[in-house]
């Protein structure tokens, strides 16, 4: 007895579903709805009101002689104009530039080197090193700054002491021709530790088969790391690299705990403490919006520069 299969009909598309089965889940957008309002909160919303600040600025008004309240009227670009001619405010480009080649280059170096250390098979307390490397980073950058401003002044200075003690000439790291090496310094020790764990944790990631193999092929430990290792945890150095320059265009904490403890590091010393002095202490808040808007424009348009020429350079490869 030979039995005749049924007919099966194709399955239905969506098309041909009724419209009230059609309808997009709302689930997902109620979970995201928190988060989208935060978001649109506390960074669309600021940074739209920091873009329509920066158009407008303080007048007296027309006709009343140069006397009367001053008022808000729109001057369009003349504050983006007063900003990028301000010499006060292109001179702490400038310091901000020599700090970021110190900071960036050797924070991402020194990390890596971390990194490649701890992932070798020999390594002994891999976990106490990389605790202790990490520990930095959970102290607050104000604290951190502070506890080097009394390490780098010369009169509490332990080094300074033991200097002096054998007749030799006391260091002064906050000296006019070294403060930016000794701010850099600073968020160095800072954020050495985040960035040597997100290399690490993608060293981990890789499988081990892949380093066992080049070793029965007879690759030393250095081949491995040059000609393994790095290119596959190129993305992630590419991400530390990208939070290191962000992190680098926003320097304030470390600057402005210092100055107290010295008179090399004026009010206007990198762009943000530009930005903070014209807000609240020269009552000037379209311009302070101004230069905020070029520093956010300026950091946007330099990761997006070092994402693309990355995208890129790993295409070709």
């Amino acid at each position: 007895m030979t039995t005749i299969p049924l007919p099966t009909k194709p399955p239905k598309t969506a098309a041909e579903y009724p419209r009230h089965r059609r309808r997009t889940p709302l689930a997902p957008y109620v979970f995201l709805l928190p988060a989208i309002v935060l978001f649109v909160l506390f960074l669309v919303a600021p940074i739209g009101y920091a873009i329509v600040l920066s158009l407008f600025g303080q007048r007296v008004p027309a006709g009343s002689g140069g006397y009367g309240a001053r008022e808000q009227t729109f001057v369009g670009l003349e504050n983006y104009v007063s900003s990028l001619t301000d010499p006060e405010f292109v001179a702490s480009i400038g310091r901000l530039g020599v700090y970021a080649v110190i900071v960036i280059p050797v924070t991402l170096a020194v990390a890596l080197t971390f990194a490649l250390l701890l992932d070798l098979p020999a390594v002994r307390g891999a976990r106490i090193w990389r605790t202790s490397i990490l520990l930095p980073y959970a102290v607050p950058g104000v604290i951190a700054a502070m506890m080097w401003g009394f390490l780098y002044l010369p009169s509490t200075s332990p080094l300074n002491a033991v200097l002096t003690g054998v007749g030799l000439p006391a260091l002064d790291p906050l000296a006019s021709g070294s403060v930016i090496g000794a701010l850099a310094n600073i968020s160095i020790w800072g954020s050495l530790g985040f960035n040597m764990v997100i290399m690490f944790t993608a060293l981990r990631a890789v499988p081990a088969e892949v380093y066992e193999a080049a070793r029965i092929d007879g690759c030393s430990e250095l081949d491995i790391a040059v000609r393994i290792k790095i290119p596959l945890i190129a993305p992630s150095l590419v991400l530390t690299a990208l939070f290191a320059l962000i992190g680098t265009l926003q320097a304030y904490a470390e600057p402005t705990a210092l100055r107290p403890l010295t008179d090399t590091i004026s009010s206007t010393f990198f762009p943000l403490m530009k930005v903070n002095t014209d807000a609240f202490t020269n009552d000037n808040i379209n311009g302070a919006a101004a230069t905020a808007v070029v520093i956010a424009v300026f950091t946007l348009a330099a990761s997006a520069i070092l994402l693309r020429a990355t995208r890129e350079k790993s295409t070709e490869s």
